[in-house]
């Protein structure tokens, strides 16, 4: 009877002994991954391009998606580009309207075109904010193509579009990039 006490008192204490080495090394991990974080090149750009576009993003995953070219996943920026289009022309058109309600349609029209060209004005917001760094792509895409620029800039605002819940905000992002002030901040 004694020594059944002792056998099973000896396999309790070993068990115990056991349970909390475990947990001493899962503590020593979690300590270890919660002090050294590490931090890609492509998050940390993510960081200083919602600097540069004065917006920060309540889920960052919605940037990532802007920033990732349909040559690099099936999840990519095309449909969040497409709304950025439609977002910066319905702002465009906002703002000529508000400042002269008379504007003739071919005269907006002749400005939404001017401020959505791919070659021209999208493609160099586009890489003033660097983005053709920053954009993930395929080995056998340039990424300093202007469609290519243009659809992450595009798709950058149709991301803040869905993640803020409203175009004004996106617009309003787009026209702080466009008119140069993010630039003007940057410098400072």
């Amino acid at each position: 009877m004694a020594s059944r006490r002792f056998t099973v008192l000896t396999l309790l204490a070993l068990v115990i002994f056991f349970l909390s080495q475990v947990r001493a090394v899962n503590e020593l991990d979690y300590q270890r991954i919660k002090v050294k974080p590490s931090v890609s090149p492509f998050e940390s750009a993510l960081v200083l391009l919602q600097q540069q576009i004065n917006y920060t993003f309540l889920k960052i995953d919605r940037l990532r998606r802007a920033m990732t070219h349909p040559s690099f996943s099936e999840e990519n920026n095309r449909a969040l580009s497409i709304l950025g289009f439609n977002v910066i022309d319905t702002f465009v058109s906002m703002l000529a309207l508000g400042n002269d309600i008379d504007i003739s349609p071919k005269e907006l029209n002749r400005l939404i075109s001017e401020i959505s060209k791919v070659e021209t004005s999208c493609a160099a917001d586009g890489m003033r904010l660097g983005l053709h760094k920053i954009v993930r792509i395929s080995a056998k895409t340039n990424s300093t193509t202007p469609s290519v620029v243009c659809g992450a800039f595009r798709a950058t605002f149709g991301a803040i579009a869905i993640d803020s819940g409203k175009s004004d905000v996106a617009g309003s992002a787009f026209w702080y990039v466009h008119t140069g002030k993010a630039e003007k901040a940057l410098a400072l």
